[in-house]
């Protein structure tokens, strides 16, 4: 990949973030928040839900990392430890490497994001607060492991929110010190790119193929309630 110098010339708009993955990272941003909200204020019902909602639509990027479009798909941007070395010397040398869609140490962030918030919803099944609520499958383990798996629980979220601050930090970093915009792409689903960088093609996915695995999931997640 190149390094953009900026002229409007030698750029061009690529549609690199398929719709279902967008909505997949808004929601996601949506229910991170209402999680942490509803988790501080005691509404552990909604706390629940939020949980559930986020191990749904865990699973189904995690389906879509496979069968989504191209710059959806894991194999398009996860990459072994020499590229992710080799992104970092380029960037901290001044020639900021493009790349149609994550790069090398983006790709590490999505990984991490996924295993931390897919971990949290898990152990939130388990999990209980002592005093009037219990997860949907606290009855599989009883109170002494539920309560390790509460305070695992409790320990990922710090986690969580320290991996949430460092990315949302680095999008900031991106902007005012790469003039990479990854924001407006995330909501447009356009990136503008220098030309010669440019994918000439870039492979979709149906959405409707994208709405059947959200209804699978999430009828897979919300079923887990009925075995409480």
């Amino acid at each position: 990949m190149g390094e953009y110098d900026g002229k409007p010339a030698d750029a061009v708009q690529v549609r690199v973030w398929d719709r279902p993955l967008r909505l997949f990272h808004w929601a996601l941003v949506i229910c991170l928040a209402g999680s942490w909200i509803t988790g501080d204020q005691g509404m552990m019902e909604w706390h629940e839900r939020f949980g559930l909602t986020a191990l749904a639509l865990v699973v189904f990027r995690l389906i879509w990392g496979f069968v989504g479009g191209e710059f959806a798909r894991f194999s398009s941007f996860v990459r072994g430890p020499g590229a992710v070395i080799g992104y970092l010397r380029e960037t901290l040398a001044g020639r900021h490497p493009e790349y149609p869609g994550h790069n090398p140490l983006g790709a590490l962030a999505v990984l991490a994001l996924l295993l931390l918030v897919g971990t949290q919803a898990v152990l939130g099944l388990f999990a209980n607060d002592d005093i009037l609520y219990e997860g949907p499958l606290y009855h599989l383990v009883g109170s002494s492991l539920s309560g390790t798996l509460t305070g695992l629980h409790h320990q990922i979220f710090d986690i969580l929110l320290i991996a949430v601050i460092v990315h949302v930090v680095a999008v900031i970093v991106y902007m005012l010190f790469l003039g990479d915009d990854l924001i407006l792409p995330m909501i447009t689903g356009l990136k503008r790119m220098p030309t010669k960088d440019a994918p000439s093609g870039v492979r979709r996915t149906p959405w409707w193929v994208a709405l059947a695995i959200l209804v699978v999931c999430a009828a897979g997640a919300y079923g887990i309630t009925l075995l409480a």
